[in-house]
């Protein structure tokens, strides 16, 4: 795919000198390999329709060079694509830029306005929903994602037969204390309970297979763990992380803060239990009864060897409560794996869902009566 150089930079996105466009990047897959390099870079990505996604909320000086960098990059494309612009229930003028934006371009950039503020997540989900694209790329609609690192995602996407292509910020262009330490703590804790390692979790380029990630749903904040509920759907193996370039942010301020490390944390163990034990939920409670159920029969059976063979007193004693209240809990517990294995198994269904997915399902049920194999 050829990569077409920018003649001028929207407001934004001026030309950074440390960071090489990308048909100077070394793909970091194949660095040390040239021959590997110059092959996968002269091949065309087979045809495809592309839907790049930006929600965006108040970000009315972000939104003109934006749509302006996109169409840059992406003017001698190959193949047809589209631009989704979902305004978040913004206070200021980006819903009037947006539908400027339409109207300067045409019916392909399109404009999904969301009835108040439901947040980001529900942002990229009503954008995700509208994308007719086989393949969706997503990025902030803030400048600090560059839309010039799209083909080459894609490219690679296709090439190497995967499902997602994250974006790595290897040089961001953030405060250290409030943005990359918190970030770089959160990156090794996600990737160590959801065994999908990736550098950068918080990046919000990324391109992906559309059938895959429309195979997920996105609620509250759970964006920052795409990768993760992509896992729950497809094989961490086909899920891989390009190296981009990232911006300063250019105007207005952050919507996040530090604040946000604790709403990781408890997502975080909502993404652990989803992707663990969605079809199996009796098993998640079921050893945490088990375990209190262990702790509380061991102090009983001490409490009750003191008292019958060394006829000690032990009705005041505060380990006899303990040790009835951990057998309580772990009878709860017990009850609460039964009865959530009861709504699992009503929940699939019901819905007609299974617990497992065909990559190719066309393949599988475009079948004859003429595929038997017939005795001889």
């Amino acid at each position: 795919m050829k990569i077409i150089e920018p003649i001028t930079q929207p407001p934004g996105m001026e030309a950074d000198p440390a960071h090489p466009a990308p048909s100077a990047l070394v793909h970091p897959c194949t660095a040390e390999v040239p021959e590997m390099q110059e092959q996968l870079s002269g091949r065309l990505p087979s045809p495809h329709r592309l839907s790049i996604v930006i929600p965006m909320y108040n970000e009315e000086q972000s939104v003109a060079p934006m749509a302006a960098r996109v169409h840059e990059v992406l003017k001698d494309y190959a193949y047809q694509w589209e631009l989704i612009l979902v305004n978040d229930g913004s206070a200021d003028n980006t819903e009037h830029q947006m539908k400027h934006m339409q109207q300067q371009y045409g019916a392909h950039v399109r404009v999904v306005n969301l009835q108040r503020n439901f947040g980001q997540t529900a942002a990229m989900q009503a954008g995700i929903d509208t994308a007719r694209g086989d393949i969706i790329a997503m990025l902030d609609g803030d400048l600090q994602n560059d839309p010039i690192d799209i083909p080459r995602m894609v490219e690679r996407l296709i090439n190497e037969d995967l499902d997602l292509v994250s974006g790595w910020r290897k040089d961001r262009k953030d405060g250290l204390w409030l943005r990359k330490v918190p970030s770089w703590i959160a990156n090794r804790l996600i990737g160590r309970i959801t065994q999908v390692h990736l550098h950068d979790y918080g990046c919000s380029l990324k391109v992906f297979r559309a059938h895959v990630l429309k195979s997920v749903r996105l609620y509250g904040e759970m964006h920052r763990f795409i990768p993760a509920w992509l896992a729950s759907s497809t094989s961490p193996s086909r899920i891989k992380e390009e190296v981009v370039q990232h911006h300063a942010r250019q105007f207005g301020t952050s919507k996040y803060g530090i604040s946000r490390t604790f709403r990781v944390i408890l997502d975080l163990l909502s993404v652990y239990f989803f992707m663990r034990y969605r079809s199996r939920p009796g098993h998640f409670f079921g050893k945490i009864g088990f375990i209190f159920g262990a702790l509380g029969t061991a102090i009983l059976g001490y409490l009750f060897f003191i008292k019958v063979f060394l006829d000690e007193n032990i009705g005041t004693r505060p380990l006899l409560m303990i040790g009835v209240l951990f057998v309580v809990v772990a009878v709860q517990f017990f009850t609460t794996g039964v009865l959530s294995e009861l709504t699992a198994r009503t929940y699939f269904e019901s819905s007609n869902t299974h617990s497992y997915i065909v990559r190719n399902k066309a393949a599988v049920d475009n079948v004859s009566d003429a595929d038997w194999k017939h005795p001889v």
